[in-house]
């Protein structure tokens, strides 16, 4: 008998119930595997695909769960934001693979510094954020200068070159009673004084 004579049998013994079933396990695992890849594809919607950190979509989720925890725990938490100093020059002199380059060393660079339960993220472009966690003000401030000085002495091969940046950070404490948008704000507001204090007012 052939296979396909037998897959014929089989479909005339089956009882429509039978059927119904098979058809309906089927569904059921076709529905399991769309879930799979809609998670999936939900989880790089947040990370940024050169940097394979969070983006700043993935960062904003982050934050509102970390100010509900703050406010919930009483616990404290501060956000970093640091923009590259001179990366545009990078860019220009040696080309924007050199500027990729050198962004993946600084993400990697904040990533090793920082500890398992801090989050870093790449805000946009040269920016880039880090949520730090049972840090208070003063503590936040030390921590953005030494970010800083981890920054400006990084050096990035490309091409033959070796590629440095400044960055000015500034830090912020998080108020539990704010939304997430109003701490960005601050802290890049923070970010912004820092770089004009570095540049002599």
């Amino acid at each position: 008998m052939s296979v396909q004579n037998a897959e014929s049998l089989d479909n005339l013994l089956a009882t429509p119930a039978d059927r119904l079933l098979a058809e309906v396990e089927q569904l059921r695992r076709d529905l399991c595997e769309a879930n799979r890849k809609i998670a999936e594809l939900e989880a790089r919607a947040d990370v940024d695909p050169l940097l394979d950190i969070l983006n700043r979509r993935g960062f904003e989720r982050e934050l509102v769960r970390s100010l509900a925890y703050v406010l919930r725990y009483g616990t404290s938490a501060a956000l970093l934001f640091i923009d590259l100093d001179g990366f545009k020059g990078v860019n220009d002199q040696h080309g924007h693979a050199a500027g990729d380059a050198l962004l993946k060393a600084v993400a990697a660079a904040l990533s090793r510094h920082v500890r398992a339960s801090d989050v870093v993220a790449r805000l946009g472009g040269d920016e880039f954020g880090v949520l730090m966690w049972n840090l208070d003000a003063a503590s936040a401030d030390a921590k953005a200068a030494e970010v800083e000085n981890l920054i400006a002495g990084l050096r990035a091969e490309h091409g033959g070159a070796a590629l440095s940046v400044g960055a000015s950070a500034g830090a912020v404490a998080l108020d539990p009673g704010a939304t997430a948008a109003a701490i960005i704000d601050a802290a890049d507001k923070a970010m912004y004084a820092r770089k004009r204090a570095r540049r002599g007012g």
